[in-house]
């Protein structure tokens, strides 16, 4: 087994479609930060009945991506706010 698997600080799901946020450090001189992406997928069932995963959305997919990143949003401003005390 690796341990050394990065694995998303958090993630968000809607149905089919996740989000995963991603936490790195940014070091600047004297000081560092935490920067915060995000990356999307949508599940899926192939022919054989075994889960796949894919980056590309279709149009009745868009609303439910736009609902997870608004809430992936939402986490990170939080974050960032509890940092900021």
């Amino acid at each position: 087994m690796n341990n050394n698997v990065t694995k998303p600080l958090e993630e968000i799901r809607l149905g089919r479609v996740k989000a995963a946020i991603w936490k790195n450090i940014v070091d600047q001189g004297n000081n560092s930060r935490p920067v915060y992406n995000v990356s999307f997928q949508k599940l899926y069932g192939d022919t054989e009945g075994k889960w796949q995963s894919t980056e590309s959305f279709g149009r009745d997919d868009l609303l439910v991506l736009a609902k997870v990143a608004e809430r992936a949003f939402e986490r990170i401003h939080e974050w960032h706010q509890e940092q900021q005390r």
